[in-house]
């Protein structure tokens, strides 16, 4: 990892892919983990391409300071909202939502990043 452009590239990447892992092994707990903290990794890399501190490392706190920004646009408020919500006692999120879609979502969105 040669410098700050990649190595957010990689660790999300990373991320994205054990999420999509676990999806594949049927562990849908662990993708939802691994996609919040790929979003969390996206967001500390929009804070410091802002100039801001990246805060917290823990991607919930990053999500929920980024939920926020008035700046935000509402489809990527609609991405953090979901990356956000927890999980029913039955283990589900109370909504269809793909975590993995969303976090590619919020990283195109803040960052250009694909």
């Amino acid at each position: 990892m040669s410098n700050d452009t990649t190595d957010w590239k990689v660790r999300f990447e990373d991320e994205i892919h054990h999420a999509e892992d676990a999806r594949a092994d049927g562990n849908e707990g662990m993708a939802r983990v691994c996609a919040r903290r790929a979003a969390g990794i996206a967001i500390g890399e929009y804070l410091r391409r802002q100039g801001m501190p990246t805060g917290e490392p823990s991607a919930y706190e990053r999500l929920k300071n980024l939920r926020l920004d008035p700046r935000l646009p509402p489809d990527l408020v609609e991405s953090v909202e979901h990356l956000l919500l927890r999980v029913t006692p039955e283990h589900n999120l109370p909504v269809q939502a793909d975590l993995i879609a969303e976090a590619r979502r919020l990283s195109e969105g803040l960052l250009g990043a694909r």
